[in-house]
């Protein structure tokens, strides 16, 4: 489990137990957890696009020095 996934799942459970015992703060606190986790899983995300984006950029400049040897 990644740490966006976790934080989500602990917001969850955070959420979840404020609601039972009618504690506001741990409720909220379990919100702002799973805002947390969305938010990593999010920029974990943009960075693996941007390495695929990198990485394919380079094996055409690659192919193209390759090419012109």
């Amino acid at each position: 489990m990644n740490g966006g996934a976790m934080d989500r799942a602990k917001g969850k459970a955070k959420e979840m137990l404020g609601r039972i015992t009618g504690d506001d703060r741990r409720r909220t606190a379990g919100r702002a957890d799973q805002v947390r986790g969305g938010l990593r899983g999010a920029a974990g995300s943009a960075r693996e696009k941007a390495k695929g984006v990198r990485d394919s950029l380079r094996n055409q400049r690659n192919q193209r020095n390759q090419r012109n040897r």
